[in-house]
């Protein structure tokens, strides 16, 4: 008897209104905005939303009460979708000014290829006598079920597994080049970026598992399949806050179109000498020595560039092969040594540390305690022991 409340329908149900909404949240914030991620977002939401409540109306006894619902006509492999999303998503944050164009719309031609070809065999089969009577007709059962469904499982775990090691691609090499611009990175934004991924990363391990199990080793049956739709559930819940609540426009104001010389050190470092004058290292040393431009938390390539009158690629080249180092790494070792010369000041009498190192450019807990390790090998706190000791 449909609706049927249960340990299994109900979760999903409120979970999946709860999907619903965010993704109406989404949708009027792109309307007000026009964030591209924003749109990508909600329809990526509303595409795991609509697989859930198919499932969810199944748990409360729709399929049993309605049995000729054509319900399997339209339960096309989300995946081809959602993959795409997810490499667009992660795009319209990482590009600055990210704008949907056409040749985005290629992504998606087997989603839409997918769902031509379920109309065509839905509109067969609903020509044929006594289709009203039934779940499936003839085409869903002798050609989609038989046939093509086996290939589309193939398809969808291919499609998924390319598209996610393109986007894990993309956030790396973004993650390094953000590096090589600004001195302190957007931890909290570029931390949501791999945590999503993650998330999807872990569903189509786990999707990827129970397509094997149960194609392979054991007949899953409904209930068998009810975790990992109540995973992915959760899972939609995450994105969705996480997605409407961390402002990811940060990211992709950014001007990062300049492409700096990676980090490259030469194994005779005499070399390096001769390429670059001894009077451009020294003039930027002095300049962070004597104006001390790192106590800007916002300090980046472009502003220091100015500040030294040189170009953005000249700058790059500098503190790469002249101090053998990223743009990021370079500025925050200052930062650390203002931190230790505040300490012999006794400064920490009057401030807590965090406070020092505040005043000494960083922006939060966490990047100054990961930078002074790694610089020092001591944490901030361990490190102030040892000079009294």
């Amino acid at each position: 008897m449909f609706p049927n409340f249960n340990i299994y329908s109900t979760p999903l149900l409120i979970l999946v209104i709860q999907g619903l909404i965010l993704v109406g949240l989404l949708l009027k914030r792109y309307l007000e905005k026009k964030n591209a991620s924003d749109a990508i977002l909600a329809i990526l939401l509303l595409i795991t939303s609509y697989q859930q409540i198919c499932y969810t109306i199944g748990f409360m006894g729709w399929y049993d009460t309605f049995r000729n619902t054509k319900i399997n006509y339209f339960l096309i492999p989300a995946a081809t979708a959602i993959s795409p999303l997810i490499y667009l998503y992660i795009k319209s944050i990482t590009k600055s000014n990210f704008k949907f164009q056409k040749v985005h719309s290629y992504h998606f031609v087997i989603p839409i290829s997918l769902m031509i070809y379920r109309l065509a065999i839905f509109t067969y089969d609903a020509l044929q006598p006594g289709f009203n009577e039934t779940q499936n007709g003839v085409l869903k059962l002798s050609l989609d079920e038989a046939i093509v469904l086996p290939i589309l499982n193939v398809l969808d775990f291919s499609v998924t597994l390319l598209y996610l090691a393109f986007t894990i691609q993309l956030y790396i090499n973004y993650r390094q080049k953000i590096k090589q611009y600004f001195s302190n990175i957007f931890k909290l934004e570029l931390n949501w970026i791999r945590n999503f991924l993650l998330v999807f990363s872990l569903l189509f391990l786990y999707s990827s598992i129970q397509t094997f199990v149960g194609s392979l080793l054991i007949d899953l049956g409904y209930q068998e399949r009810w975790w990992l739709n109540l995973a992915m559930a959760i899972c939609t819940i995450y994105v969705g806050l996480k997605g409407y609540f961390t402002d990811t426009t940060k990211l992709n104001k950014l001007d990062v179109s300049f492409s700096p010389k990676e980090i490259s050190i030469p194994e005779d470092t005499k070399e390096v000498k001769k390429e670059i004058a001894e009077t451009s290292i020294e003039a930027i040393a002095a300049l962070m020595e004597e104006e001390k431009p790192y106590l800007n938390p916002d300090l980046n390539l472009s502003e220091l560039a100015k500040q030294a009158n040189v170009t953005r690629g000249q700058l790059s080249e500098i503190i790469n092969n002249g101090f053998q180092m990223n743009f990021n790494d370079f500025v925050n070792s200052y930062r650390v040594n203002e931190f230790k010369s505040m300490l012999k000041e006794g400064k920490h009498k009057q401030l807590s540390l965090l406070g020092i190192a505040y005043e000494c450019g960083f922006n939060s807990k966490a990047t100054f305690n990961r930078v002074f390790k790694k610089l020092t090998s001591f944490s901030p706190t361990q490190y102030l022991q040892s000079q009294r000791n």
